[in-house]
């Protein structure tokens, strides 16, 4: 006698078989297209891209800091410049 799965329990159920059928169908794939070495040349180019990316996150961080380093001491200079020119009461 089956047991009643209740309201909602059949989509589970399926979603889950699916979804194994799915994991078994990718295992497959990957041992077919090459297994650990094609995982290994697709890591190898992450680092590299990795790399590139912090030399300009470096690049980036310098070229921040010599703008906004500029415009803080200018906006200090026309501040006090200011100050002096206004007329004391």
């Amino acid at each position: 006698m089956p047991v009643p799965l209740g309201k909602g329990g059949r989509k589970a159920m399926i979603k889950f078989l699916v979804g194994v059928v799915v994991g078994i169908l990718l295992f497959f794939l990957f041992i077919f297209f090459g297994g650990g070495t094609t995982v290994k040349k697709i890591g190898e180019g992450l680092t590299d891209t990795g790399k590139k990316m912090e030399n300009l996150e470096e690049v980036i961080k310098k070229e921040k800091d010599e703008v906004w380093g500029g415009v803080k001491s200018g906006v200090k200079k026309k501040i006090l410049q200011e100050e002096k020119e206004a007329p004391k009461k």
